[in-house]
């Protein structure tokens, strides 16, 4: 079989005689070429845009340095947050999509900033039928009427670069078609030249992420939206997803069908699946589900496909699964996608096992093969700045000034080492936060270091063989799972052999206030 589908199909899946993926790799290419020239900034502001986004943007900072005088720092942080989602929102669909991204990123960007951009998530009005209809059939070169029995005006859901609707093929199969808003791409190239233009003048101004300055955000957003841009692109990454669950035996996740014919640039017609809604647990308990088991499957099927074959989902969240009645996970919506070439892929396999056997120093090495840190690093001076290869500290048993120079220790070391997040890290990072998440919604009570030392063993007894041939190494030196190591990711110095996530959940929260006791200190 060639890729792990639902058990009935509207339609047979054939790559060798499918139309629109011929030439693919090569307008994946294209596309990804496009980056650098679209984020190179111009010697002049390019249009009358720069004065819009300045205009909305300056309009917040100048709002909230007004205030702040009269703020503690997490208020200023959250009025700065609050003011700039509501810039964003008036810019338009780019931005949007922006602050969608950031909503995301929860461990990577300010806790008050994600709290506040996850309400860009459902704020897009759909564009009206008449512009939908002019789109489907432009791109299909046909009428609506002779492709769709029946096609729903009323979307399901409006995105920033896309809206869906429910429909019914003349066939009879019942379809979800995503149609691109019509006005996205041109809107996107605009706005990217002009965020590259302003990006440098506000650097260092507005306090948006720890390690990547407005350039480099930038740069990582245009990486992540472009390929977003081409339909063909999203429909061969669900086929290739699907393909790497064929082959690695998962067949607890399943991926819609893409129409063998019915996709272009801005228009894609998939099957339709139906089923709980991710945070429905009481649902999938009823119907029999083991949610336990969804979530060991899927991060089983997520690992697989980064560590064996350098490709994964890119934007894991609630929205882009669902479980359906007979316990198997549909994952939907693959406009962004991880993909890792063969070094970076070795340098993945490296992150992981040297995680999981405690060596910072091979961590270190890890991450300058996936482009976080310069090459010619000294990674044991980097173990050494971090204090990586130290017991680690809790920071629940630090008061808050210890915890704010600890902070701002590593982040200094950090950005003097050059780190930065690329994009295939920074979207492996959301994704593992969002499994994080996702523990406990569907097994809050599992213990962790169990998981994980059962997980090593799953990998080292199937794929050890070819993990050690990737890393130019015997299976029999693959290093063993360290429980020490798995604590101290977890910053815990205490000795426990059992951990869940609720009480990691009672450690957290026991940080957070001391966060807020350093917010407090400093304001």
């Amino acid at each position: 079989m060639f890729g792990a589908f639902s058990d009935n199909a509207p339609w047979l899946i054939n790559p060798t005689t499918i139309p629109w993926l011929e030439g693919i790799d090569a307008l994946r290419n294209t596309t990804r070429q496009k980056v650098p020239l679209m984020t190179e900034r111009r010697l002049l502001p390019p249009g009358s845009r720069v004065a819009t986004i300045t205009y909305q943007i300056g309009s917040a900072s100048l709002k909230w340095y007004l205030a702040k005088r009269n703020d503690n720092r997490s208020t200023s942080k959250r009025r700065l947050s609050h003011n700039m989602r509501v810039a964003f929102e008036h810019l338009g669909p780019t931005f949007i999509k922006l602050g969608q991204i950031l909503s995301a990123g929860e461990g990577i960007f300010p806790q008050e900033l994600v709290s506040e951009f996850s309400l860009c998530r459902d704020r897009v009005p759909a564009d009206s039928f008449k512009i939908v209809r002019h789109t489907i059939e432009t791109e299909l070169r046909h009428n609506i009427s002779d492709i769709f029995m029946s096609f729903d005006p009323v979307p399901l859901a409006a995105a920033s670069i896309a809206q869906v609707h429910a429909a019914q093929l003349r066939s009879g199969e019942q379809v979800v078609v995503k149609v691109q808003r019509p006005y996205v791409k041109r809107l996107v190239n605009k706005d990217i030249a002009a965020m590259s233009w302003i990006a440098p003048l506000l650097s260092g101004r507005i306090p948006i992420a720890t390690l990547a300055n407005l350039p480099a955000l930038i740069e990582l957003f245009t990486e992540t939206i472009v390929e977003e841009l081409d339909f063909r692109l999203e429909a061969a990454n669900m086929l290739d997803f699907a393909n790497v669950l064929a082959r690695t035996g998962q067949d607890a996740l399943v991926v819609a069908r893409p129409h063998p014919y019915l996709v272009t640039e801005k228009v894609l017609v998939m099957e339709r699946l139906d089923g709980f809604e991710w945070g429905d647990v009481d649902g999938m308990r009823a119907a029999g589900v083991d949610t336990e088991e969804v979530l060991r499957a899927g991060l089983r099927a997520f690992l697989e496909g980064a560590i064996l074959y350098g490709v994964f989902h890119g934007d894991l969240h609630g929205g882009n699964l669902s479980v359906l009645p007979n316990g198997k996970v549909a994952v939907m919506d693959f406009g962004i996608t991880g993909r890792l070439d063969d070094s970076k892929r070795s340098a993945f396999i490296r992150l992981m096992v040297s995680a999981l056997a405690n060596d910072p120093v091979g961590q270190v090495d890890a991450l300058k093969g996936l482009g976080a840190l310069p090459i010619g690093t000294d990674s044991k001076k980097v173990a050494s700045d971090l204090r990586l290869d130290q017991p680690p500290l809790d920071p629940t048993k630090m008061d808050a000034d210890q915890l704010a120079t600890e902070l701002k220790d590593i982040t200094k070391s950090l950005l003097s080492h050059g780190a930065k997040l690329p994009k295939e890290l920074t979207l492996f990072i959301k994704d593992m936060i969002f499994l994080d998440q996702a523990v406990s919604i569907l097994a809050p009570d599992v213990d962790l270091i169990q998981e994980i030392s059962d997980l090593f063993t799953y990998f080292y007894e199937r794929y050890g063989e070819q993990i050690a041939g990737d890393l130019g190494i015997s299976p029999k030196d693959i290093p063993s799972i360290d429980a020490e190591g798995i604590k101290s990711s977890l910053m815990i110095a205490d000795p426990v052999d059992r951990l869940t996530y609720n009480d990691l959940k009672a450690r957290r929260e026991k940080l957070w206030s001391k966060i807020e006791g350093v917010d407090r200190e400093d304001s």
